[in-house]
């Protein structure tokens, strides 16, 4: 350690680590040096085969993750690598290794958000407690006290964009999931939220094999219309639907982001609770799979175009029908 000469920009490291407590005082920059400059030529003669593609991938997840501007491309990298460092160590040292910090550094990738520094901790700590009261009242009938909690002080930093709604907005949402069977619910409504990239533009309705599914949801969504595909002469006075839509992998709702199957990498927050109504009127919670969030523009009144904001569902108990097309805003959590 004392024979290296380092760049005085890089900062100074503690050089007798061996002695007294060693690593124990070291800051995260110091760890940050260490790792990325000393560890590989310092330690690489005394490791086997196996810790040595271990610190080379340890050394490589680290170097990805402190650059200054972290691509999309990058976190796949770091995903892959971490779980072959997590591998390779439950190989040669057991499963009673594997820490709960090992374990979660496989969610990294996933829970990466922008840091502005300025108390994100107890931000990200606001937004849990918040979404987990929404569930509590989503449940609990005629409970509208309360929703007045969700407007406290105004989030700082990197999570101000995610939380541009009030409480009367919250309300609002959750209402409609609450009365879908006294009113119907057609995708257009405002949400506190929005449909996020990555997104596939000017997608044919028929490359999804869903143009009759969307033809079944607007002629029962909207029962004083009538909705037909273009070429068809059986009703005139129809409006004819647009063959396009635009796919997308996510939807962020209140600070709750869901994601799709059109997403391989975050399959995992594609499972969701949904409301459907049944044929006999009731209301049914069925549990589902997202395949892809889509934006549909359309014109109820020959007009002007309106945007719906629907989701199309994959779910056991029901086939492929009409009801894997629902708006997000039945979707519960």
């Amino acid at each position: 350690m004392n024979e290296f000469q380092v760049p005085a920009d890089l900062g100074r490291i503690l050089g007798k680590i061996y002695c007294g407590e060693g690593f124990s005082n070291f800051t995260a920059d110091q760890w940050r040096i260490f790792i990325l400059i000393y560890a590989t030529v310092v330690l690489w003669e005394y490791l086997e085969e196996v810790d040595r593609k271990i610190l080379t991938y340890f050394v490589r997840i680290c170097h990805l993750f402190v650059n200054r501007i972290l691509e999309t491309k990058s976190l796949d990298e770091i995903h892959k690598k971490i779980v072959d460092v997590v591998t390779l160590i439950e190989k040669k040292y057991g499963r009673n290794v594997i820490t709960p910090n090992l374990h979660l550094s496989l969610h990294l990738s996933a829970c990466s958000l922008p840091n502005s520094h300025r108390q994100i901790e107890p931000e990200l700590m606001r937004r849990l407690i918040n979404d987990n009261r929404i569930n509590e009242m989503i449940y609990i009938e005629n409970n509208l006290k309360g929703l007045e909690i969700l407007n406290t002080r105004q989030s700082v930093g990197s999570l101000l964009e995610m939380d541009q709604f009030d409480h009367d907005e919250m309300k609002r949402f959750w209402m409609y999931s609450r009365t879908i069977q006294e009113s119907t619910i057609s995708g257009k409504e405002p949400f506190p939220g929005e449909i996020l990239k990555p997104f596939s533009e000017n997608i044919p309705l028929s490359a999804d094999r869903i143009l009759d599914l969307m033809i079944a949801y607007y002629n029962d969504t909207y029962e004083n219309l009538k909705f037909r595909k273009p070429f068809e002469t059986d009703s005139l006075n129809s409006i004819i639907i647009p063959l396009k839509i635009n796919k997308y992998c996510h939807c962020r709702i209140g600070s709750e982001i869901f994601s799709s199957t059109f997403s391989p990498r975050h399959q995992k927050s594609s499972y969701i609770l949904a409301k459907f109504a049944s044929e006999n009127d009731s209301i049914d919670i069925y549990p589902g799979q997202i395949q892809f969030f889509f934006v549909h523009e359309i014109s109820t009144n020959k007009i002007n175009m309106e945007n719906h904001y629907l989701a199309y569902v994959h779910t056991e108990f029901y086939p492929k029908s009409r009801d894997c097309i629902i708006p997000v805003h039945h979707i519960l959590g």
